[in-house]
């Protein structure tokens, strides 16, 4: 989907677009194509996609510095979605690896406690109590 295969004539045609269009949408900044040997364009399917975007906003009258900033905002949340999906997933393996390690034992006080593996229960109280015999 994101390979550049379409030279702009066909890229064009697929956008319904004239090929002078698509060469002002590159110059704004609206779709950037990826460039071959002599400064050839090449559009991805994606990039095709972009512009009837493009188009679709331009017809309902949103102008082309407002379609460029629908762009930006669009790609950055879904870079944020990504970057989301990601740390759940590190959250997720993060949380299997410790369940995996996790061992449950009695505490000094009788109650159950979680500790990783190879540790000690710890005393609820490190003050010593000291015996005083009453006179």
């Amino acid at each position: 989907m994101n390979a550049p295969i379409f030279v702009i004539s066909v890229a064009a045609e697929l956008a319904d677009m004239h090929p002078q269009t698509l060469r002002q949408y590159d110059r704004l900044g609206l779709v950037s194509p990826s460039r071959q040997r002599g400064r050839q364009r090449r559009y991805s399917q994606q990039d095709v996609n972009t512009l009837r975007e493009v188009q679709r906003l331009s017809q309902e009258g949103v102008s082309l510095e407002g379609i460029k900033r629908i762009l930006q905002l669009q790609n950055e949340v879904a870079a944020l979605r990504a970057q989301v999906q990601d740390l759940s997933e590190e959250l997720m393996a993060r949380q299997r690896r410790a369940d995996s390690s996790r061992v449950f034992a009695a505490g000094l006080a009788g109650d159950v406690v979680s500790l990783v593996r190879g540790q000690r229960p710890r005393p609820r109280s490190q003050a010593m109590v000291v015996w005083r015999p009453q006179r």
